[in-house]
């Protein structure tokens, strides 16, 4: 299990999808929010776009569901090209059944956790899991800055997994940058979702490298 880095398509522009996925070619994933204006206080895209972008580009899709139900939607992400499915817990009904019909279709099941959302109370669901998501912003809108509240969680969050000899990735979103990523490496974190400060870069591809490499050195890999 390597550093991964997974820009967010977010912060890109919209109305030239396949380009700015192509700018991100030697990334590991292309992060996709799916937000529905209820569980969080935006709307961005749904079912469509996913499967459309999924025939534009050979990344892997990291399709992260800010939406209410995703007991009833998040299969069907899978069925539109996701790679990785991932609900937030706070929303959904049925975690592992949820989980478990994600990982019959064919994709990696993950649980996202906001901010002040404790992993322990869920220690029992993580052997259901692919990976972790912790929220490092409040979920519903990228530039955010970086909460440093929770790196604490990073680390119990490795913890656990240590504990019970599990391999799940755990991954970060929210004001991931140059500056905040080597915090999170050295806490415990695998995959790292960047937006604005990939999709801002002069160069997205050379930036999505050096975040790469920073976390890799704080990491020791």
């Amino acid at each position: 299990m390597g550093i991964q880095i997974a820009p967010s398509i977010l912060a890109a522009d919209f109305s030239r999808l396949s380009d700015e996925a192509a700018a991100v070619s030697n990334a590991d994933w292309l992060h996709v929010d799916v937000m529905d204006n209820h569980f969080v206080p935006n709307l961005t895209l749904g079912l469509p776009v996913v499967e459309s972008l999924a025939k534009a580009t050979d990344l892997p899709l990291d399709c992260h569901l800010m939406i209410e139900d995703p007991d009833r939607w998040a299969p069907g992400y899978v069925e539109a090209g996701a790679s990785s499915v991932t609900f937030h817990v706070e929303a959904c009904r049925a975690p592992i059944r949820t989980a478990r019909e994600i990982r019959a279709k064919g994709a990696r099941a993950a649980m996202a956790l906001r901010p002040a959302t404790p992993i322990e109370p869920y220690e029992d669901l993580l052997a259901e899991l692919d990976m972790i998501l912790i929220m490092t912003v409040e979920p519903g809108f990228g530039g955010q800055k970086f909460l440093d509240v929770c790196l604490p969680k990073i680390r119990r969050t490795r913890q656990l997994l240590d504990k019970h000899g599990l391999d799940l990735w755990i991954e970060i979103d929210g004001g991931v940058s140059a500056d905040t990523i080597e915090r999170c490496a050295e806490a415990g974190a695998d995959v790292f979702v960047a937006g604005s400060a990939v999709y801002a870069a002069d160069d997205p591809n050379a930036m999505v490298e050096q975040l790469r490499g920073l976390a890799e050195q704080s990491a020791g890999r």
